[in-house]
């Protein structure tokens, strides 16, 4: 860190405020303008900006270059291979729409979410999932459940399964430590596939005859399509699992010996791209769009966040956040309304800044906050639409198939404030 870093101002944070108050609020209020990528990168650009000029200015760009190589590069470079890859994967049929099979089509999101990322297995089972569905009536409960589980929750065990992890993994956390975090994950999956079934046999009684006649009738197998790419996925697996200091200790004598990693993940995203063909990806309506508007947002919240990093490192022990219970619910305040990979970053940081002895220490930080930050972070965001990048992806499919989605503060007074809070709080009376 550099000497400079005493000099940090308060005022230094207010674009990376900024940048994040943009993602929470345009979509709400000018969801026309922020519709277009273009905008989103130019927004970015002009809240980057003062801040290069400020880490310049105080010879803070190493931090800055360290910012964009170690932290960026990484992050848009997985969550870019991952997106390819699941694309090329196309799940179809239709099913007949019991309580079960709904169940099972969740928890299958929920373990897949680990394995392929939130986005991947949203997306993956989203249009499935809706097809089979598309007899009964009652179905809205369903894609809230779905995008509790699959978009977020099952996301737990791997670095893979939702960015903030991936984040907390770049920092030293290893692959196999999150893994530690299962009894959690069973636990709260467990939950709300038990809710589900309870909630979806009570609605599956509602139906009409005729609607439940049809759903049996109509039957197609479920098929997979583009089944390659589940090898390039796999490498993608072993990639982020052993190309790291844990295992080839030659990483840790510079610092860019760490893109060997990179590299290879790179290389499976490209062997998907090459070997999955046209059609595939069609079925999937698969576009870059996705991925340009996270490369856009993520280039200004990594800049921007630079010096709010820096300054909690060094602020860390006037903030009044010490204790375990306040990372947890800080955390899942901020990964509610924000977006839950800079907020897990920035309570990393804050961890840090208070230099605790513990026992164990993970990523730098004691392992116990490390956990409530990972937890935090993950389930919370599951808490609105704009927590987490798949929640608005779900959404905006459900409507595509005229599925009448609740609002933005209906989504949370109909499903997140009644089921998802409840049990959050659970999760940290029995776990934390």
């Amino acid at each position: 860190m550099s000497e400079h870093v005493i000099e940090i101002s308060l005022l230094s944070i207010i674009p990376f405020i900024l940048m994040l108050g943009s993602i929470a609020v345009f979509p709400l209020f000018w969801n026309h303008f922020w519709e277009d990528n273009r905008n989103k990168l130019k927004i970015a650009i002009i809240l980057s900006i003062p801040t290069i000029i400020y880490l310049f200015y105080n010879h803070l760009e190493l931090e800055l270059a360290h910012a964009l190589l170690f932290d960026y590069v990484p992050f848009i470079i997985l969550l870019g291979a991952l997106f390819t890859i699941t694309g090329g994967i196309f799940l179809s049929g239709d099913i007949e729409a019991k309580p079960q099979i709904n169940t099972l089509f969740i928890g299958v999101g929920g373990v897949l979410a680990s394995v392929m990322g939130t986005t991947g297995a949203a997306m993956l089972l989203i249009r499935p999932l809706i097809q089979t569905n598309k007899e009964r009536k009652f179905k809205v409960h369903t894609i809230l459940f779905f995008i509790a589980v699959a978009a977020n929750c099952g996301g737990l065990l791997t670095p893979l399964g939702d960015p903030p992890l991936f984040m907390m993994y770049l920092r030293g956390a290893p692959f196999t430590w999150f893994l530690n975090l299962y009894p959690i994950w069973f636990f709260t999956n467990g939950i709300l596939l038990i809710l589900y079934f309870i909630i979806d046999s009570y609605y599956h009684k509602k139906e009409s005859p005729e609607a439940l006649y049809i759903d049996k009738q109509v039957i197609r197998p479920i098929k997979i399509e583009g089944k390659l790419n589940f090898i390039w996925l796999l490498g993608v697996v072993a990639a982020v699992a052993f190309l790291n200091r844990s295992y080839f200790s030659f990483i840790d004598n510079s610092d860019y010996f760490k893109f060997i990693r990179e590299i290879a993940i790179l290389l499976m995203a490209y062997f998907s791209l090459i070997f999955t063909i046209k059609l595939t990806r069609q079925s999937n309506s698969f576009t870059w769009e996705p991925i340009k508007e996270v490369a856009y947002l993520f280039l200004g919240i990594f800049i921007t966040m630079v010096p709010c990093l820096l300054y909690l490192e060094i602020n860390a022990q006037t903030l009044g956040i010490t204790e375990t219970q306040h990372f947890y619910y800080a955390t899942g305040l901020l990964s509610s309304f924000l977006d839950n990979t800079p907020t897990a970053v920035t309570f990393h940081s804050l961890a840090l800044g208070l230099g605790e002895a513990a026992p164990v220490l993970v990523a730098g930080i004691p392992e116990e906050i490390l956990k409530v930050i990972s937890v935090s972070a993950v389930f919370f965001g599951s808490m609105t639409y704009i927590g987490n990048g798949p929640n608005f992806m779900v959404k905006a499919v459900a409507e595509e198939n005229n599925i009448d989605m609740p609002s933005f503060f209906g989504y949370m007074i109909k499903f997140s404030l009644i089921i998802l809070l409840p049990l959050f709080v659970l999760v940290h009376l029995i776990f934390i």
